[in-house]
């Protein structure tokens, strides 16, 4: 790919090296034969991997550019978990755990892991079985997952504990965010998308269920 998508990817998630973006591209064409084979993520988007999921995920990482320990719900076809994944290899110490309850999907998010040696677990469980199993993650993600208060039942247990949710919401979302607060309360900054004109990332900390 071209020196126009390596900036790409750097206007979307923050200084990148070389390395990481080239392996970005190899991950493209991997996914995108898996995609052919088990339906990762819709035929539509198969001619624009690269903006309509890879930089959609990567924002993520420049949101917040310092946190290590991630964790992302209903990683499905890898956007944006393993995204995150090529991006936080360039952070000491730094992982993310894949929550996948189909087999295929955590069938392709690890072996994605093992051929590029991903600091990244998959567990292939329900979200409501990974509970034991991933105990303080600093920041919570989801995409295309469900809605927000729905999303919010889901990560609860993390959110309440101090974890942040960054999760990627298309125009409808202040209806969502109003739903949502009639059950929570949260302290919530909103971000435009880099890749969605009607898009945003909802941050949210602070997560407390109203008496």
């Amino acid at each position: 790919m071209s020196a126009a998508s390596w900036a790409s990817l750097q206007a979307a998630a923050g200084p990148v090296s070389r390395e990481t973006f080239e392996r970005l591209v190899e991950f493209e064409t991997v996914f995108q034969k898996w995609n052919r084979r088990i339906n990762l993520a819709a035929q539509s988007t198969q001619d624009d991997v690269w903006r309509r999921h890879i930089l959609d995920s990567a924002q993520l990482a420049r949101i917040k550019p310092d946190a290590k320990r991630w964790l992302d719900l209903g990683s499905g076809g890898g956007f944006p978990g393993l995204v995150l994944a090529f991006l936080l290899d360039e952070r000491d110490g730094a992982s993310i755990d894949l929550v996948e309850s189909n087999r295929k999907k955590a069938s392709f998010l690890q072996a994605v892991v093992g051929q590029f040696n991903l600091p990244a677990r998959v567990l292939a469980r329900r979200i409501d079985d990974a509970y034991a199993v991933v105990s303080t993650p600093q920041i919570v993600t989801a995409r295309a997952l469900a809605s927000l208060p729905v999303l919010l039942e889901l990560a609860a247990p993390w959110l309440t504990a101090g974890a942040c949710g960054l999760f990627h919401k298309g125009r409808d979302y202040r209806t969502e965010l109003a739903e949502s607060a009639q059950r929570w309360s949260f302290d919530l900054v909103e971000h435009a998308s880099a890749t969605d004109a009607h898009g945003v990332i909802l941050e949210l900390s602070d997560l407390r269920q109203l008496t």
